[in-house]
């Protein structure tokens, strides 16, 4: 596999870390990633997400959700409660995991709420007023002086 080094990138530029920051973790991401437990991202609204993971057999005390330095961290830890219990096949997988999501400027965690097996959290993006769009009215300096007469063309 190929490697890419871009401290030169980050020589060359100024306040584009964070660009260059997910270029590295894109490049670097093991091809091997651990797929457990399967999740969705669905898009809810303009601004507006939901990550929905698979997390059976969790209850919500096993569960935790924390922000990060602009990172969501998901973690689970099932206390051991099959010490006496004999199981013929065991299909239901309830180990540890821990799930990242890195979250773009002005994302924020809204709510997360535990049903059927699912753990859903939502987020919403809100753009401060100060970084928002306005439009700026433009002035017209109509002034005419009355002592101006209107020029016109002798051919």
């Amino acid at each position: 596999m190929r490697t890419f080094d871009l401290t030169p990138l980050y020589r060359a530029t100024v306040g584009f870390d964070q660009i260059a920051d997910l270029m590295d973790r894109a490049l670097t991401s093991d091809v091997s990633q651990n797929s457990y437990p399967p999740y969705n991202i669905e898009k809810t609204a303009d601004d507006a997400w939901r990550i929905s993971i698979a997390v059976a057999g969790f209850s919500e005390n096993d569960l935790a959700i924390e922000v990060k330095d602009r990172s969501l961290h998901v973690t689970a830890r099932k206390a051991d409660e099959d010490g006496d219990r004999k199981y013929l096949h065991r299909g239901i997988a309830t180990r540890a995991f821990e799930r990242r999501f890195h979250l773009a400027d002005h994302v924020r965690v809204t709510e997360a709420s535990h049903e059927n097996g699912m753990l859903h959290i939502d987020l919403i993006r809100e753009v401060p007023e100060a970084l928002k769009p306005r439009r700026i009215a433009i002035s017209s300096t109509g002034k005419t002086d009355a002592n101006l007469v209107e020029a016109k063309s002798v051919n």
